[in-house]
């Protein structure tokens, strides 16, 4: 059955918007409309004729509006198959009419639950009759067409379905009813059991833009948004440029989260190459800390993704504009900022509002060949240091361990991060080995002070934070080597003690802090 003549269609939506046009249009070609409670009073005071729902099944709205359409004159007159006899029989026996098309979009349960409401009200926003009737016209899209996206409504207009649309629209049904139900397992899963992991973990995502590309130009890729009221990197607002690729909003979403780890502190800047960081400091102001951040590692910084934590302003957009940056990432942005980056037409400008909580839980999926790979946030936070050295270190010391630290967790495995006064002073990620992460990272160093021709590379006198333990005193002593004064690292290793000694032979500070931070 190809075409199918509309002669009856059920509407019942929450979201209210086009279906007072639709209605309009279905009725000016002759399609009976059924509907209730909110939506039957839209149409009716758009002047249209509408027949409650009470009248077509013979029982009235009950129990607070929770059943109203589960009922076999609504799924009889859905499910019935047209050219089957013993289903032709049976709606003659009951006095079932058909339906040819049901308009239905579901109560807003991912938005109650973003709004923050209380157990029982999102409780009352589980649809049950909705996506029971989606599921029977959907299954029976030989003969009936399901609308669940007001920006469908056109298929429709003219009293008619065909059936490739039908096809079309009914997976979409499927698709939403699935993300659906799946927004209210994931909340089930995870509203009276914190971060535990469920036995079966429900993911609902919505397509949101296509991307030009994945990681490589022969990659298909797209950005899924969740349902409910998630914050961060995909919800920002851009305000210029060009589209975000697949690596930009990788990078800026590293950018964001180191960021965040300073959302309370003083102005930061954080320098993003590759999802790894090249430059962070903190400030006086935020151009202040945008130079400091910019001298750690200029060569990496061209091209890269930068992140702050306090409304971009005019000067800072000026001293950004004086390399080439693909993203830019701020709370807000004043207008002398925005007229700055209006001249740099393909650089992105994207406003983050509030920066996301670096302590809140969360779960990081990872696709593997055949499965998935689900682990908690990590969100660990940094507590209390345990000196394991003879000198204890000095208050400048810790305070840049503890910088250090914070940047290093964002640091792919293995890294080494020198720090210096509130800046990073040399990075090295992602070797194979944590002294070969301690000499290049010491060597950034040394080329960026020969850059800036200053007299000594800012490793001089530096705290070096290490992701996960030394296994050996060689990564150690590189960093000595590079002229580090304190040591933070989580400790450990069998060979703890030889490390321990190594440094205090040359003289420095070291914390164990007991939690290590692998990034891969």
């Amino acid at each position: 059955m190809d075409q199918v003549i509309i002669k009856r269609a059920l509407l019942s939506v929450s979201d209210k918007r086009g279906i007072i046009e639709l209605g309009q249009s279905l009725a000016a070609n002759g399609v009976e409309l059924v509907s209730t409670g909110g939506t039957a009073k839209a149409l009716r005071e758009a002047g249209l004729a509408v027949r409650d729902i009470s009248d077509l099944t013979g029982f009235p709205e009950m129990m607070d509006g929770r059943v109203k359409t589960l009922h076999p004159k609504v799924h009889g007159g859905l499910l019935a198959v047209r050219d089957n006899p013993e289903h032709v029989a049976s709606m003659e026996e009951h006095a079932i009419g058909a339906i040819d098309l049901v308009v239905v979009n579901l109560y807003p349960f991912a938005q109650t639950v973003a709004k923050g409401a209380e157990r029982d009200e999102i409780i009352e926003n589980i649809d049950i009759g909705g996506p029971s009737m989606v599921r029977s016209a959907a299954k029976n899209h030989e003969s009936v067409a399901i609308l669940t996206d007001p920006a469908d409504y056109a298929l429709v207009a003219n009293g008619t379905t065909t059936l490739a649309d039908r096809r079309k629209l009914a997976a979409k049904a499927y698709a939403a009813t699935g993300a659906y139900d799946s927004a209210i397992a994931s909340w089930f899963a995870f509203a009276d059991q914190g971060e535990a992991l469920p036995t079966t973990l429900p993911v609902a995502l919505t397509k949101g833009p296509e991307l030009r590309y994945g990681e490589n130009p022969h990659q298909i890729a797209a950005l899924y948004l969740p349902q409910t009221g998630a914050r961060g990197i995909a919800q920002a607002e851009q305000l210029q440029g060009k589209e975000l690729s697949y690596n930009n909003y990788n990078d800026a979403d590293a950018a964001l989260e180191l960021v965040s780890e300073f959302r309370d502190g003083p102005p930061t800047v954080v320098i993003v190459k590759h999802a790894n960081p090249c430059g962070v400091a903190t400030g006086e102001t935020l151009v202040e800390a945008y130079e400091a951040a910019l001298a750690c590692d200029s060569v990496s910084a061209f091209g890269g993704i930068i992140a702050v934590n306090r409304p971009l302003d005019g000067p800072t957009a000026e001293a950004i504009s004086g390399i080439f940056t693909e993203v830019v990432a701020a709370p807000a942005a004043d207008e002398a900022a925005r007229e700055v980056f209006a001249k740099k037409k393909n650089l992105r400008l994207l406003i983050t509002g509030e920066l996301p909580d670096p302590a809140r839980p969360g779960l990081m999926l990872k696709s593997i060949a055949g499965g998935m790979l689900v682990q908690s946030r990590d969100n660990g936070r940094l507590g209390d240091l345990k000196v394991v050295t003879k000198r204890q270190p000095t208050e400048q010391e810790l305070a840049d361990c503890r910088f250090a630290w914070t940047v290093a967790k964002h640091v792919k495995s293995n890294a080494i991060v020198y720090a210096k006064g509130g800046s990073t002073a040399g990075v090295g990620a992602g070797q194979m080995n944590r002294l070969e992460s301690a000499r290049i990272a010491a060597w950034k160093a040394r080329d960026a002070a020969e850059k800036a021709g200053w007299a000594e590379p800012r490793t001089i006198g530096s705290a070096v934070a290490s992701d996960a333990f030394f296994p050996f005193a060689d990564g150690l002593l590189a960093a000595v080597d590079a002229g580090a004064t304190a040591v933070i690292q989580p400790g450990g290793s069998i060979r703890d003690e030889e490390v321990i000694a190594a440094a205090d032979e040359a003289g420095l500070a070291m914390v164990f802090t007991g939690m290590r931070h692998f990034r891969h």
